[in-house]
């Protein structure tokens, strides 16, 4: 398939509600997320088992609906830097003519969010690009998180190191009197 022939792509919804206060922010679902209409829908995506270590034993419910409902209950929504955009493929290199989704838009609609975390250079550059002017993200923190992606990089090699990151980046806006209480 040429570029010519790549197809339009777009997120999905915003998981989000009034108790949100860290927003995952990834670039656009890939594949196997399109095709299973699940947010890193991809087996060997390693954000559930992030997630899951973070809070409580690692270990990701297997129901879909399951793991939404943990994400929320503590406190994390997540959506994608872009609303549709042309690829191949799953690769963020290969995202074309991309439109955006309203960030601003989502963080005045739910203010308690505080900390907008990106997950991987895709997503925090294009929102920097994209947004990095706005009042909407001036208020908030912006982190910069490796790509819960399995493909390895020259830093890291798998769930391990990526942990370790995500627990010193994210770790901290992850305490209780961060989170709502339900």
């Amino acid at each position: 398939m040429n570029e010519e022939e790549a197809p339009r792509v777009h997120s999905f919804p915003p998981l989000v509600d009034e108790q949100s206060r860290i927003l995952i922010l990834g670039s656009m679902p890939g594949v196997a997320s399109l095709e299973a209409h699940e947010y890193y829908g991809n087996p060997r995506n390693y954000m559930w088992r992030l997630l899951y270590s973070l809070l409580a034993d690692g270990v990701p419910d297997e129901r879909y609906e399951d793991r939404l409902a943990f994400a929320l209950r503590h406190g994390i929504a997540m959506w994608d830097v872009f609303a549709s955009c042309v690829r191949k493929g799953s690769l963020d290199s290969d995202i074309r003519d991309a439109v955006p989704n309203d960030i601003p838009g989502l963080l005045r609609r739910y203010p308690n969010i505080r900390v907008v975390a990106c997950n991987g250079g895709k997503s925090h550059g294009e929102l920097v690009k994209q947004f990095g002017d706005t009042p909407e993200l001036a208020v908030r923190t912006v982190i910069r998180l490796p790509s819960s992606s399995p493909v390895p990089t020259r830093n890291f090699r798998g769930l391990d190191d990526r942990l370790a990151a995500w627990r010193q980046q994210l770790g901290p806006f992850l305490q209780t009197d961060m989170l709502p209480i339900r």
